[in-house]
């Protein structure tokens, strides 16, 4: 089945045997690098492997707006789905975009209690949210007691939370305080090299060393090893 062979040979495979399976429930991931490098299209792939799977996610986006997001959606698919029968593949498209939402808020100070009040009431309609990317937010201005929410609600209602963060720094403990990086359980940074985009895993729960050869294709933008 094409859905499946797509699951089996996400690019996202690769990041979860990097980093032995991946976010689990109620656990923060943040992807970082500075603009333009590719970060968007790494939380789109994540979103789609878990869509393919018949999972539902949030995705929640703050530079820019929804269309282009789903913009990014249908190219990064397209990309995947390349070389499979076209029919099935829009059909296959079709079906599991109907488990994706979008969100586009605008930067303030509340706006994680405000994402938190949107996923409780998805959750309330029935929507069983597994994965939830916070795209574009201003990171470091992101108070610990907002991580903590978060992190608690995503443990309680069952979902995963990347979020992405503008910087040039590998070492995201000089962007945030002290008590905001305690509560991230992962970090991956983008770094341009020559020839492609390297995926450096910073930090995994308490592993901190990590050698992989993870990169970021600069032709397709997707994940795959060197």
């Amino acid at each position: 089945m094409i859905k499946q062979e797509l699951v089996n040979r996400s690019p996202v495979r690769f990041l979860e045997k990097a980093t032995e399976g991946g976010l689990k429930a109620g656990e923060l991931g943040v992807l970082s690098s500075k603009k333009g490098l590719g970060k968007t299209s790494v939380l789109v792939q994540i979103g789609l492997d878990k869509l393919l799977q018949g999972e539902h996610v949030v995705h929640v986006s703050f530079n820019q707006q929804s269309n282009y997001v789903m913009t990014w959606y249908e190219d990064i698919f397209a990309e995947m789905s390349k070389n499979k029968n076209s029919v099935d593949a829009t059909r296959i498209k079709e079906e599991v975009m109907r488990n994706r939402v979008i969100l586009n808020l605008n930067q303030t100070v509340e706006v994680t209690p405000q994402i938190i009040d949107t996923l409780k009431a998805l959750s309330s309609n029935n929507i069983d949210i597994s994965c939830v990317i916070i795209d574009g937010i201003d990171l470091p201005k992101v108070p610990a007691e907002n991580f903590q929410k978060m992190k608690t609600f995503a443990k309680e209602a069952g979902f995963s939370v990347w979020y992405s963060c503008n910087t040039e720094e590998a070492v995201l403990s000089k962007v945030l305080g002290k008590d905001e990086f305690a509560l991230i359980d992962a970090v991956v940074h983008l770094k341009q090299v020559p020839g492609c985009i390297d995926m450096q895993i910073v930090k995994f729960h308490n592993k901190k060393d990590f050698e992989n050869d993870l990169k970021l294709d600069t032709k397709t933008l997707l994940i795959s090893e060197k």
